[in-house]
Formats: C-alpha cells, sequence, structure tokens
C-alpha cells in the first residue's frame, strides 16, 4: 500500500515531509491511514482517490447520490458491512460495487456468488460509504421480523452469545434481535439503548445526540427473552429481578470492540435495561477537538499543565465530562509521569496510564483506592467522580501536596463547584487554595453541514433572548432543515458549550467568607469568564449549532 502514500505527495496532497515522519511512526499500516485522516492531513475522498489511481479504478463520489434500494438488496447488508462494500448500480449482467478497497478478490467473488453477476468495482470514500450504510442498510425490517419469530416460538435466551456481531445468520431468532438491534444502535451513533418493557409492549429508544428517538416496538411476549438474553451477556444474575444490577459486555462490530455498560432497574412491567456505549475508537482526542473558544481553551490548558492543583470538570450525566477529562488527561500524561484513575466504572481504557476500578463489595472505594494511590508515588490523579466527603477532602490534600488532581463534580455551573465542595464538608481556606479552575459544560447538538439553511433573525427576537448582535446589521444564523444524511433531524453529532473559570484572589476570598453561589458566579464573570449561553452563542454565529439548542441546554 505504500505506493498510496506516494500518490497523496505526488499530487499535492500532503507534503513529503510530513509524509515521511507518519510513515516513520506508524509504519505502512492502517493505522497510518486513520492518523492523515484523523489529523486532517488527508480527506477520505483524497484518499480515495489515491486509491483509485494506484489500483487503476474509477473513483466515485456517492455523497450525494440516491440509490435504487432494490440494487442495495443484491447483497445482503451483512455481507456489504463485513467487506465495506454498496452496489451502486445495476444494467444488465453488471454490478458496479462501491468499495474501500477494490482489490479485495475476496469480497468481489463472494458477491459474484451472490448476485450471478458481473461485478464492476470502483473505489468511494470510507465516509460517505458509512453514511450510505447508515441511510439504506438498517435492520428496523429484520428486527420486526425476527420479533414476531420469537413471539411465536417463545423461545429460551439461554443460548450462547456470538461476540462478533456479524456472525449472526446461523442464531437463534432471540440471538440476532439482540446482536442487529445492537448494531443498529452502534450504526446510528447512539449513546444510549433504553429496553423498556410496558403493559402491552416492549419499546426500544436510542439516544441520538442527546435526544431519544423510539426506534423499535415488539410485542411483549418476546420481554423476558430479550431482557434475559442481555442479562446473561452482561455476567449478571438472571434469577433476580427484585434489585438493580450493574454488568458490562462487550462486542465485535466492524472491525471494532465497542464496550457497552448496562444497567437494569425493577419496574412494574418488568426489568428496564439501559447500555451506555462506550466506543473507544471515538475518545482518542487532542486538546483542539474539545472545540473551546480560544480564550477557554487557553485557560484550560493553563490549568491543567501546572505541576499541582485541581481541576473539575462539572455538568449534568451525560454532557461529555469525561471526554473532556481523558482528553485532559492524554495531553498531559507521558512517559515522564505517573498517572493513576480511581474509576466506577473504568469507561475507556488509556494506554500508559494505570486505572484502578471502583469495587465497593470488596472494600474498595473512591476514598479507599485514592489513599493507596498517593503511596504510589503519583505525578497525576484523576477521580472518577468527587460524591463524597471523603472523597472530596482527599483529592484536595493531593492537590495540595504536589499532585495534579482531575475529576467531576455535579452542578450547573462553574462557580457552583465552590460551595458545593464546602457543603460537602470541606474546609473552605483548603478550597480555595486547592482549586485551580472549574470547567462547565453542556452538549448541544451539532447542525448538519449538508443541510442546515441561513436565516436572518429579527433584531426584537434576538434582544429578547439576549443574543448580542448590531441592531443597524441583521444576523444570519441558520437552522435545521433535514436530509438524508443526518436522517431528517437537520442535526449530525454534538458540540460541547463550556464556561471556564480560573480561582484568583477574589474568589478566592468569597470562598473564605462562604459567600453565595450568585456573588462567586458574579465575580467570575467580572473577571473574565465566559458564561455557557455566551459560548452558546458564539458558536451559533459561527453556524455549528442552532439558537433552540442554545435554549435548551443552558440557562
Amino acid at each position: 500500500m505504500r505506493g498510496i502514500y506516494q500518490t497523496l505527495v505526488q499530487s499535492g496532497a500532503v507534503s513529503a515531509g510530513v509524509m515521511a515522519t507518519a510513515l516513520e511512526q506508524f509504519g505502512d499500516t492502517s493505522e497510518l491511514e486513520r492518523h492523515l485522516v484523523d489529523r486532517g492531513l488527508v480527506s477520505e475522498w483524497q484518499l480515495a482517490e489515491a486509491v483509485a489511481t494506484h489500483t487503476g479504478h474509477r473513483a466515485v463520489d456517492i455523497s450525494a447520490v440516491v440509490i435504487d434500494p432494490h440494487t442495495i438488496a443484491l447483497v445482503p447488508g451483512t455481507l456489504s458491512r463485513r467487506y465495506r462494500i454498496l452496489p451502486l448500480e445495476h444494467t444488465g449482467d453488471r454490478l458496479l460495487l462501491g468499495m474501500v478497497d477494490p482489490t479485495d478478490i475476496i469480497a468481489i467473488d463472494d458477491v459474484t456468488s451472490v448476485t450471478d453477476l458481473r461485478v464492476e468495482p470502483v473505489v468511494v470514500a470510507a465516509d460517505a460509504l458509512q453514511r450510505a450504510f447508515e441511510r439504506y442498510l438498517r435492520s428496523d425490517e429484520e428486527l420486526s421480523d425476527l420479533s414476531e419469530q420469537i413471539g411465536e416460538t417463545n423461545e429460551s435466551a439461554t443460548i450462547s452469545f456470538t461476540a462478533s456481531l456479524d456472525d449472526q445468520d446461523a442464531d437463534a431468532p432471540v440471538v440476532r434481535f439482540v446482536n442487529l438491534l445492537i448494531a443498529q444502535a452502534i450504526n446510528d451513533r447512539a449513546s444510549d439503548i433504553h429496553v423498556e418493557p410496558g403493559e402491552h409492549q416492549l419499546t426500544v429508544r436510542f439516544r441520538i445526540d442527546g435526544v431519544l428517538h423510539e426506534m423499535q416496538r415488539a410485542d411483549r411476549a418476546i420481554q423476558d427473552g430479550i431482557i434475559s438474553r442481555l442479562k446473561i451477556m452482561s455476567s449478571v444474575d438472571i434469577a433476580e429481578r427484585r434489585r438493580p444490577q450493574d454488568g458490562r459486555l462487550s462486542v465485535h462490530h466492524e472491525g471494532r470492540q465497542i464496550d457497552l455498560r448496562v444497567a437494569t432497574l425493577p419496574t412494574v412491567w418488568g426489568e428496564k435495561i439501559v447500555m451506555r456505549i462506550l466506543d473507544n475508537t471515538g475518545q482518542s482526542m487532542a486538546m483542539t477537538d474539545l472545540q473551546m473558544s480560544p480564550g477557554n481553551l487557553e485557560r484550560f490548558a493553563k490549568a491543567i499543565h501546572r505541576p499541582h492543583g485541581m481541576v473539575l470538570v462539572t455538568g449534568p450525566t451525560g454532557s461529555g465530562k469525561s471526554t473532556t477529562l481523558y482528553t485532559a488527561l492524554r495531553d498531559v500524561a507521558n512517559p515522564r509521569v505517573n498517572a493513576i484513575t480511581v474509576e466506577d466504572p473504568v469507561e475507556y481504557r488509556i494506554a500508559g496510564v494505570n486505572q484502578v476500578q471502583v469495587n465497593n463489595r470488596a472494600g474498595l472505594t473512591f476514598g479507599a483506592a485514592l489513599r493507596s494511590i498517593l503511596r504510589s508515588d503519583p505525578d497525576i490523579v484523576l477521580v472518577g467522580e468527587i460524591r463524597d466527603h471523603e472523597t472530596a477532602v482527599i483529592s484536595i490534600e493531593a492537590s495540595l501536596t504536589g499532585h495534579m488532581v482531575l475529576s467531576t463534580l455535579h452542578t450547573n455551573d462553574a462557580p457552583s463547584a465552590l460551595p458545593r465542595l464546602v457543603e460537602i464538608g470541606c474546609e473552605p481556606f483548603l478550597v480555595a487554595t486547592a482549586l485551580t479552575a472549574v470547567v462547565a459544560q453542556r452538549l448541544a447538538r451539532r447542525l448538519c453541514i449538508q443541510c442546515r439553511t441561513p436565516v436572518t433573525e429579527t433584531s426584537e427576537l434576538l434582544r429578547s433572548l439576549g443574543f448580542p448582535h448590531d441592531p443597524s446589521d441583521p444576523q444570519q444564523v441558520y437552522r435545521a432543515a433535514g436530509c438524508p444524511i443526518c436522517s431528517g433531524t437537520g442535526y449530525r453529532g454534538r458540540i460541547a458549550l463550556h464556561e471556564v473559570m480560573t480561582i484568583d484572589d477574589r474568589l478566592e476570598e468569597l470562598v473564605v467568607a462562604r459567600a453565595t453561589g450568585t456573588e462567586m458566579r458574579q465575580a467570575a464573570l467580572a473577571a473574565g469568564m465566559v458564561s455557557l449561553r455566551e459560548d452558546g452563542w458564539s458558536k451559533v454565529t459561527q453556524g455549528l449549532t442552532t439558537i433552540e439548542e442554545v435554549l435548551r441546554v443552558s440557562i
């Protein structure tokens, strides 16, 4: 494949020096391709063009192409996902086949056997192919068929689990249903899967970009089989239905290992199951990927690169606190420092970092783990969450004895973290001395760049919302429209809104004086802190999100 990289250099897509450095670091592997794309050095389309030039095939842009569903149906969805291929056009005995790797002879042979057609391979971009999968290869109809089969046979769920979601054809209906459900959620970029029993039906909902969408309704007859199946996969007690349980499972999907954190909750109609999807491939972020404003990023980076102190990330559940913390940890951790985390649970594995899983049954609480960690010569300590007095006090004391401590706290804004720590039982003068910075954040849905629509809002409306604008120069913003790429929602992905508060002398005085959260907020704003709402407005003017989204997630 080295010829592809030569082609990229010759075409001017990337400089020879940059390519030489990347080849030295990653070698001639698929990791090099991901590095080039993830760092924005080349686009997926440029990579596809290079593959086409190198292999002598034609490159086809399918990002805006509408494909006939009958053509798509010629090749089974499992085959398309396994080989990363997609039928594009069928004329006579010829099948135009979009491929990421047009030299994959095995894939071409399998498609030829299945369709009995003459396959003509063309090169497509990997990101466009993934969007096409999300658009055309949904599992909804198959899920409905499987739910009917399970209801008819009332089959037991205690069948061995197939670890790969791709290998499901020979499995029993209940196993295939669960595998398809998880695969569809991953393909839809869902963060959570809700399996909810009802009086007459079992409802499945996916949380996509922070909003729940109902995806499937099935007959109540399949409820016990599906829930038992998920409990077996999560290694929790299948016979215990009266109390909540927590578990974890891992699946292989399209070459990736995906972890899911599973929680059961007894309800009046049966056990509700919520699965949090932890996609490790999406967490290797750089600081710039957090998309903080330049001022906020400078403050945050300065705080985490201090030799000691305490930095907190606050916000409600699901606001991206863990992602921000892990990104900060990756930025400061290196072979010269000893970085240790204590988490419940350990959501993402990080190479080179010592991660400790809390185990309350064994007596390994946050406090107990922290005391042991401080005897292990750490430089950086990440505490998953400050929940109680003991954890807060030990974390603060660690930051005062030469350690950098990163953690999360549940508060509505950054200034509220100060009185919250005092309320937990920490001494005000210790809080004031230990704390370096507090970041509050929320996640808003990101506008789909393919279909966003520019609009000019009235000055009266903007003034009523507190939106900064010049009345003499109408402000152009964007609204969500909807297209096939974003499944008609107008949004694709999420973006974080931040407020970064650094602790100065005035705030230290207010903490020691046990001032109210309102007084601390006024002092932080006077010192230059940008509020969540103001940061949201700046992202609206950049066309990244909408006024409605900022109003939804901030006050």
